[in-house]
């Protein structure tokens, strides 16, 4: 069992910057891919980043391509999601979700609130 608590949401002017975290308990957190996703007002869920286990192979959806870096640090059981250049359509409530084989993901954290202001 993994657990899920997404943090570092917040408002911010378009152009900014913000950097979502996702603390996960479980001492076998480092063999799970993780990936973010996020919900806009009305709109499905949808993929923005993942990556691997080392976090050495990393995929992200082409609207967040060259803003958004995911990143890892299985010591501290902790993924990151850096996001540049912000843009209001990136508002969303952003999750934070963990996977023991790639693509299917079974746990969920409850979300951060982004909001990016024009």
């Amino acid at each position: 069992q993994v657990q899920l608590v997404e943090s570092g949401g917040g408002l911010v002017q378009a152009g900014g910057s913000l950097r979502l975290s996702c603390a996960a308990s479980g001492r076998t957190f480092s063999r799970y891919f993780a990936g973010w996703f996020r919900q806009a007002p009305g709109k499905e869920r949808e993929f923005v980043a993942r990556t691997n286990w080392s976090g050495g192979s990393t995929y992200y959806a082409d609207s967040v391509k060259g803003r958004f870096t995911i990143s890892r640090n299985n010591a501290r059981n902790t993924v990151y999601l850096q996001m540049n250049s912000l843009k209001p359509e990136d508002t969303a409530v952003y999750y934070c979700a963990a996977a023991r084989i790639e693509n299917d993901y079974r746990y969920w954290g409850l979300g951060t609130q982004v909001t990016v202001s024009s």
